[in-house]
């Protein structure tokens, strides 16, 4: 099914529900947003001539012009290229230049610095949605009748979504997503993580270049609400009133931003019994790991209104899932084993652990994570090379480590690349963090590999302190690690960060760190011998 088809699904049957809106300022409802989205998509085939299956660059902070945008884009048969806003100009242009944008919608201050990094030969259309060109379309004039030709023959087949990997690891990719994968990620939102009624309320505060945009189309389908903060991204005091403001309101945000949502929460010192966010159904984690403490603080400040998803792009939002009430009940009961998972298969997917060779692992061993599902990518653009090495045998391979449990819960270990070996044995990251975040000192960690000319790596742990809380030094640390896990796993040296670097979805660049280490500029005077592992 053809997104734009939806969407008019959705007008026809709910036009006057409230659709889109910032802050808290009256929202327009989906009648009014199909003129203005007809009316720009209109305009761009037409008036822009752009030719049906063009990919149109979306460069944007969070703004309600962001959703018309990707529906004006859709509805006029083109495919959307979001891009991180907080790319460098350079890195947009690489984007724009690789994905073949004959377009690029942005805000004049992302352009503007866009345009010399592009060069004069580059015939690139640049259309700001904030000016009044953009306006003046989407507000005046009699709309066009619905365009007949994308949806009569818009096909399910065609490119909705070209998303650009982050290209921590080399030149990011672009992950080729259908209209089929986008209704196909939409479903497994329903069945797995919440369905979606007439009151509910999808509040962006996470990048809508990345998975909390996605799920606007989940919210489309069914009438729901969408909601831009104001600021155009995270502020914690910003949230709480609109937490207050809608009945049910639901958002995706990464580990670090709910931490940070606990921590503000906490500092308010309210009554006991008094709920910080009365119009808060859903928080909807991912994109980074959740770790068990933080799991435990997040519903013990919101309650059972915490879920989770595992998810990349190129399966969007959709491998695994915790709905919030099992989250919940898992902090309630003490099952930890469930919490430091990233839950269950969603229903269209067939997850398998496989080896080296690509056959199945014993259940309870590591291996890496594999997928079958409808909404995996069809491949990355233009690139047959890499498409070929994570498609094989119609199987997605993820490039994370992990195993299922006799439950069927999914357990992540750590990107394949990010696996520490040393002397030969695998150590996962991850296992380490968790234990050094039960420190009270500890705010966040990230564990990382380090070169030893003995070992080939080391390991060491790069942790920003609490410094409101028990002071968190090597020697209290490596304690904590003794007492929890295995001598050889515990971190050799101990760095210490005011903040560690991210990147636009919350997840720990740990290459730049290692690359800080090698520069000389992160250093630790807390070093601990190295142990051979046993």
């Amino acid at each position: 099914m053809h997104l734009s088809r939806l969407f008019q699904r959705t007008v026809r049957m709910h036009g006057a529900r409230p659709a889109l809106t910032s802050g808290t300022l009256p929202p327009i409802d989906y009648a009014e947003l199909d003129r203005r989205v007809r009316r720009l998509a209109h305009w761009l085939r037409h008036d822009r001539q752009l030719a049906h299956g063009e990919r149109v660059a979306v460069l944007m902070k969070n703004c309600t012009e962001y959703a018309e945008a990707l529906l004006a884009i859709w509805t006029a048969g083109l495919c959307a290229v979001p891009v991180n806003a907080k790319l460098h100009p350079q890195e947009v242009a690489y984007v724009l230049m690789d994905s073949g944008a004959k377009a690029c919608v942005g805000g004049s201050d992302m352009l503007a610095a866009l345009a010399p990094a592009l060069g004069p030969a580059a015939r690139v259309d640049l259309l700001d949605a904030h000016g009044p060109a953009w306006r003046t379309v989407a507000e005046n004039g009699e709309p066009p009748v619905a365009l007949l030709d994308v949806l009569e023959h818009g096909k399910a087949e065609d490119f909705a979504w070209l998303f650009y990997t982050s290209g921590t690891t080399g030149r990011p990719k672009g992950v080729m997503l259908t209209h089929a994968n986008m209704v196909m990620m939409a479903l497994n939102f329903f069945a797995d993580v919440q369905g979606v009624g007439p009151q509910d309320a999808l509040v962006h505060v996470a990048p809508m270049s990345h998975g909390g945009g996605l799920y606007g189309i989940a919210y489309m389908i069914q009438g729901g609400l969408q909601v831009v903060a104001a600021s155009g991204g995270f502020d914690e005091a910003e949230l709480l009133g609109l937490l207050h403001h809608y009945r049910k309101a639901s958002l995706f945000a990464a580990p670090t931003i709910v931490g940070r949502l606990v921590t503000h929460v906490r500092s308010l010192e309210l009554p006991e019994g008094v709920d910080p966010c009365p119009g808060l159904r859903n928080i909807i984690t991912g994109g980074a790991p959740f770790y068990v403490e933080d799991i435990k603080a997040a519903v013990h400040t919101f309650g059972p209104r915490i879920s989770q998803v595992y998810g990349q792009g190129e399966s969007p939002m959709t491998i695994s899932a915790l709905k919030a009430d099992a989250l919940g009940e898992a902090v309630r009961c003490g099952d930890e084993s469930l919490l430091a998972s990233v839950g269950y298969a969603q229903t269209t997917v067939d997850i398998a652990i496989l080896d080296e060779q690509g056959s199945r692992v014993p259940q309870g061993a590591t291996g890496e994570v594999t997928l079958r599902s409808p909404s995996v990518m069809h491949g990355y653009w233009n690139n047959p090379e890499a498409t070929a090495q994570t498609i094989r045998d119609h199987r997605l391979y993820t490039g994370d480590r992990g195993l299922l449990d006799e439950r069927g819960l999914l357990h992540l270990k750590d990107r394949s690349k990010d696996v520490i070996i040393s002397g030969g044995t695998n150590i996962y990251p991850r296992e380490v963090e968790e234990v050094l975040l039960r420190h009270p000192g500890v705010r966040e960690v990230s564990v990382i590999g380090l070169p030893d000319a003995e070992w080939g790596e080391s390991v060491a742990a790069v942790v920003v302190r609490d410094l409101d809380s028990t002071p968190a030094d090597a020697d209290a640390l490596d304690a904590l690690c003794i007492d929890n896990i295995a001598r050889f796993k515990r971190p050799k040296q101990y760095l210490f960060m005011d903040e560690l670097p991210k990147n636009a979805t919350g997840k720990v660049l740990k290459q730049e760190l290692r690359n800080l280490v090698a520069q000389g500029v992160l250093k630790s005077n807390d070093r601990k011998p190295a142990i051979h592992p046993v």
